[in-house]
């Protein structure tokens, strides 16, 4: 079943007007967990054709048992939206929305290749695609936007708080023994023990979830 927004607002906006917009909305983020069985995972990547006129939406659903390609979905669409550091999700939200729609598979969790909750709103992508489908997501971020962390150990599965002053907004995860950690963050309906977790079941042999790293493929693939 194709998955289409529950929430709707305007996208044709400013970038004052779409910060106004992240603070209204974050607070309609529920941080704690509310999702059933986990099954099939949907890893989410946005690319760019034509020096940034086309905004390549790229979706590949894995099943979280064993980690198989499923399916997959790439979106173009003409770019609205200028390159503004924490405004991303209104540059490619409406992408990802058009190949989130043709899915014959239903994903029971969105992983997106950037931030939640990590946000200096607190309403990163993964928040706003969450809420605009009411879907438990959570983000997955290959660098820090905003806080500050403890190295983690060198084990797999090693984490610690990221933090903006006394404030958890995410965990530095060693998804990878020996290797940077990546920045998990909450989106919507998953707690941050959860999204952790969840992040961590994700990953193969890879620093990168096996979901995300596959839509990034497609993303980029020229």
């Amino acid at each position: 079943m194709p998955l289409t927004p529950v929430h709707r607002h305007a996208w044709n906006l400013s970038p004052a007007e779409a910060r106004a917009l992240q603070a209204e909305l974050a607070p309609r983020v529920e941080p704690a967990d509310r999702f059933g069985a986990i099954a099939l995972v949907a890893g989410i990547d946005i690319g760019f054709e034509g020096g940034g006129a086309i905004t390549r939406a790229a979706v590949a659903v894995l099943r979280l048992a064993d980690l198989a390609l499923i399916e997959q979905a790439i979106a173009r669409r003409p770019t609205a939206f200028p390159y503004v550091p924490g405004l991303l999700s209104f540059r490619e939200i409406p992408a990802a929305l058009d190949a989130l729609a043709t899915l014959a598979s239903a994903p029971d969790l969105l992983l997106c290749d950037g931030q939640g909750f990590a946000h200096p709103r607190r309403f990163g992508l993964a928040c706003h695609l969450g809420w605009l489908l009411d879907v438990p997501s959570i983000g997955v971020a290959k660098s820090r936007l905003i806080g500050r962390y403890t190295e983690p150990a060198a084990e797999r599965g090693a984490a610690t708080p990221l933090l903006d002053e006394d404030q958890v907004i995410g965990t530095a995860l060693r998804a990878r023994a020996g290797v940077k950690p990546v920045f998990v963050s909450i989106g919507h309906r998953v707690g941050l023990a959860s999204g952790t977790r969840l992040a961590l079941a994700c990953t193969g042999r890879y620093r990168l979830p096996e979901p995300t790293r596959h839509a990034h493929r497609l993303a980029s693939a020229g």
